[in-house]
């Protein structure tokens, strides 16, 4: 069984010319499993305007980067599955959350009446174009016009979740299912805080409800045959994306993938570590082994009933 990518997502991801282009899709010619993999966070392209507008520098910048995530995964395009990366960076625009999660504090005017102000991401300074980037410094050294940051979701957010959602439904047709992995990484420090041990690697399932239990189930016990401390749902659960993207009742799944970043890189300096490529391949590893389980388990479970 196989399926054919959408043949124009190069198309939505030239839309933006800081850019250029703003995400880029890698896969096969042709999908051979249902899984399609995102780093919606490893851009790493910044812009001059950017960096010339913000009070940090660009290694502090980064602190909010998933560094190197899309590199992890890499190997997952031999398995038939299609990888998507942005290139834009998370603290310039994230995908990550709703289209319109906006801080006025942030902007010279005033924001669309359908913003949403008051999230509690928005209250952190983590909304859709970021007031401050993971470690909590603001990132800007004056307010933004609103159209600036209209004209970011414009040509980067909606073109990227276009392609994205088409991507899934291409797989979904294809397959009867769609499972995506959404590919993130964690600092090391965040897991003390929720008090969940050494855990290399944590699997957000939305506590149950983005996608089948036997994906998680599987993608747990495939990582732990490699060594690897799993926890769940804590301290992350999921986000945007698996929530949106994740609909197990119509045979479309969701799982957020969150490694410790210390297994890979030099938190302090952002470089990879020797023992990158060794984690690399237990990624992928453990994933090529849990893949055919949870196809079989997924195209085997009851096709939802049309409506009358």
């Amino acid at each position: 069984m196989s399926a054919s990518l959408p043949p124009d997502l190069a198309a939505e991801a030239a839309l933006d010319p800081d850019f250029a282009p703003a995400f880029v899709v890698e896969a096969p010619a042709r999908l051979r499993t249902p899984f399609v993999f995102n780093a919606p966070h490893a851009g790493a392209v910044y812009p001059e305007g950017f960096l010339a507008a913000a009070r940090l520098s660009g290694l502090s910048l980064r602190r909010s980067e998933d560094a190197h995530v899309d590199a992890l995964f890499a190997d997952v395009v031999g398995l038939g599955a299609p990888l998507m990366r942005a290139r834009f960076p998370r603290a310039f625009l994230d995908v990550n959350r709703e289209p319109y999660e906006l801080d006025p504090r942030m902007f010279d005017g005033r924001l669309p009446g359908f913003a949403n102000t008051r999230s509690m991401r928005v209250a952190g300074g983590l909304g859709t174009i970021p007031r401050v980037v993971a470690d909590g410094h603001e990132i800007y050294a004056r307010k933004l016009a609103v159209a600036e940051g209209l004209a970011r979701i414009d040509t980067l957010y909606k073109p990227y979740h276009r392609a994205l959602r088409r991507l899934v439904e291409a797989t979904w047709r294809g397959f009867g299912v769609a499972v995506l992995i959404d590919c993130h990484s964690m600092p090391s420090t965040s897991l003390a805080r929720e008090q969940v041990g050494l855990a290399d690697v944590v699997l957000g399932d939305r506590y149950g409800t983005s996608c089948a239990g036997v994906v998680c189930d599987l993608v747990e016990e495939a990582l732990r045959r490699r060594g690897l401390v799993v926890a769940r749902n804590k301290p992350y659960a999921g986000g945007f994306i698996t929530e949106h993207y994740g609909e197990p009742p119509a045979r479309r799944h969701a799982l957020q993938v969150e490694i410790n970043r210390a297994l890979y890189m030099d938190e302090r300096t952002l470089e990879p570590r020797p023992g990158f490529a060794r984690l690399a391949a237990d990624l992928v590893g453990a994933f090529e082994e849990a893949m055919g389980p949870i196809t079989a388990a997924l195209c085997a479970a009851p096709r939802p009933q049309a409506a009358e």
